[in-house]
């Protein structure tokens, strides 16, 4: 593995809001009008008020991915319990996907969630992000439909849980 994982660094943010962005807007998940893109980019306020989590190259520190880490019950967790950790968020580069990246955050979140004696995981997602979905399901994620949520109409979310 030519990256690391671990907690975001003020010198992170900047890369961390561009690249959460990035991946959001130019994958087609969220409308660069959206009042959301103002959210994904402030990478600074997700590491003050939940836990942001990066991996970044081993040689040179560059920002390859990163993903918020919050516990259920607190201002960034849409669907954990108290007793459950929750990702959103997740990002990688472009230019590193293909390198495990995503699944080493994935995994990282996890880490996190045990760290903290918690009992399992729950997060959303959208149908369309295929791509995530099996890295999920290679963590050891499983759909739970019956917490499947819309925050608002039309937006609907596919949940996914873990026991740790």
């Amino acid at each position: 593995m030519d990256y690391l994982i671990r907690h975001a660094l003020p010198r992170d943010l900047d890369d961390a809001g561009r690249i959460t962005v990035d991946a959001f807007v130019g994958d087609g998940f969220t409308q660069p009008t959206s009042g959301y893109v103002e959210l994904l980019r402030d990478a600074e306020r997700r590491s003050r008020e939940a836990e942001l989590l990066v991996a970044v190259d081993a040689a040179d520190e560059r920002v390859l991915g990163c993903v918020t880490f919050a516990v259920g019950g607190t201002e960034w967790a849409d669907i954990a319990t108290p007793q459950e950790g929750e990702i959103r968020m997740l990002a990688t580069a472009a230019v590193s996907r293909g390198r495990g990246v995503g699944e080493a955050l994935v995994r990282a979140s996890v880490a996190r969630t045990r760290e903290l004696g918690l009992t399992g995981m729950a997060f959303s997602t959208r149908p369309e992000m295929t791509t995530a979905h099996r890295v999920y399901e290679r963590v050891g994620f499983r759909r739970t439909p019956d917490r499947d949520w819309a925050p608002y109409p039309g937006m609907n979310l596919m949940v996914y849980t873990m026991a740790v």
